[in-house]
């Protein structure tokens, strides 16, 4: 169970306390609620660029990356589709040290021609690293493309285009600065050897500064879905791949706990059910997964397939509609439905451990307004039944809603 303590300051910051006397380290997580999604079409990959540009240097500690190293300490960041999350680690004797440096790439971020610059050039080198030069690169982008017509997931978090990022002026990423990267658009998780009364005062001096935003985007959500899309594209790989997606709930809603299940149910592990049946009895695919993105907002039940050599598309994609048929027709058992929630449960606990993944838990769970549900996660999962995993399947599987993406080898 994690322990925490929770203030919310007069300018919207939002701040979470855990106190591990365990270590004598803290790490401090500070999560903006800012991810693709709140990104203008025609203006994508900026969350991402920021990610970037938040390690470029800020007013007073314009060398982030060295000062960090000097007092022994390593901090990283990661983008996705709703946020964006900073994490450093370090000896708590230097948490003030952390929250300063914080504070001045919140106000005084370094925004000028040439840090822009060299962000640009770094992020537009990625996306042409990830997407371009290397097999299967732009399958994500495609299925994005084929799963969403109107919600911002249709495009992937380093952007939809590259020229997004090359044709990026001061003037416009300086407004996305303002608008999101704000005390009210934040959540600070800290864990570790500290006190959180003194955390609590700490950042009330240091974070005592207002917000710059002045808009968002009010993005569309996905229309529902009534018919199936299919995409084929042939490209220069070794394999033929082909991806299903499924509209799903979003991460807040029960229905998500049933969905997971489901994915480790399909896939998780070599005795699940496409695993057992497709990779090591049938040898129709190589490897086969079953995934949920865990979106904000309602996003995508996935099975990826990567088939064997001369095995016909069509014959593999029946395949895996015999295989979902057949959990419908043939339920789990107690047994196999216990064993994966367990599986959860032992995953969930180990991730709940570390001062790292504590903080960023916090934050994250504080991010969806679910905080409270952080230590009791576990009973949702319990409270999924078969009968209701099976009609979610069953609605989800065979209502003519889903995406086919053939990703083949190029004749």
């Amino acid at each position: 169970m994690i322990q925490y303590k929770e203030k919310i300051f007069d300018n919207g910051l939002q701040v979470i306390v855990n106190e591990d006397l365990m270590t004598e380290l803290v790490t401090v997580n500070l999560l903006y609620k800012v991810g693709s999604k709140n990104e203008d079409e025609n203006h994508t990959g900026f969350a991402h660029l920021f990610e970037h540009l938040m390690f470029s240097g800020s007013k007073n500690f314009p060398d982030f990356d060295n000062l960090i190293n000097s007092i022994g300490g390593e901090s990283n960041a990661f983008t996705n589709c709703d946020i964006t999350n900073f994490y450093c680690t370090v000896p708590s004797i230097y948490l003030e040290t952390i929250l300063r440096i914080e504070a001045d790439r919140m106000c005084n971020l370094i925004i000028d021609e040439e840090h822009l610059a060299v962000q640009k050039k770094v992020v537009c080198e990625e996306f042409k690293q990830r997407n371009l030069n290397q097999p299967y690169g732009d399958l994500h982008k495609l299925m994005r493309e084929l799963s969403y017509t109107t919600h911002p997931y249709k495009w992937q978090t380093i952007g939809k285009d590259i020229s997004h990022i090359e044709k990026a002026n001061l003037s416009i990423v300086r407004e996305f600065y303002a608008n999101y990267y704000n005390p009210s658009n934040a959540v600070f998780a800290i864990s570790g050897n500290v006190k959180a009364e003194e955390v609590f005062d700490l950042a009330a001096s240091i974070f005592n500064f207002g917000n710059r935003g002045t808009k968002t985007i009010n993005y569309k959500q996905e229309p529902l879905q009534t018919e199936n899309r299919e995409l084929t594209v042939e490209r220069d790989v070794p394999a033929n791949v082909i991806v299903i997606t499924f509209p799903m709930c979003e991460r807040i809603n029960d229905d998500y706990y049933a969905c997971d299940l489901l994915s480790d149910i399909l896939s998780n592990g070599k005795s699940s059910r496409l695993y057992d049946a497709l990779v090591r009895n049938k040898q129709i695919f190589t490897g086969i997964d079953a995934v949920i993105s865990g979106d904000d907002d309602k996003g995508l039940f996935m099975i990826i397939g990567k088939y064997a050599d001369d095995v016909d598309i069509k014959l593999g994609e029946d395949m895996i509609w015999q295989e979902l048929r057949n959990l419908v027709d043939n339920p789990p058992t107690e047994r196999e439905f216990q064993k994966v929630k367990n599986k959860n449960y032992a995953n969930t606990t180990f991730n709940n451990i570390k001062i790292a993944d504590k903080a960023l838990n916090l934050a994250y769970y504080a991010h969806l307004d679910m905080l409270e549900r952080i230590n009791i996660e576990q009973e949702y999962y319990e409270k999924v039944t078969i009968n209701g995993l099976i009609e979610l399947a069953t609605e989800m599987f065979f209502e003519n809603k889903h995406n086919t993406l053939y990703y083949t080898i190029k004749k």
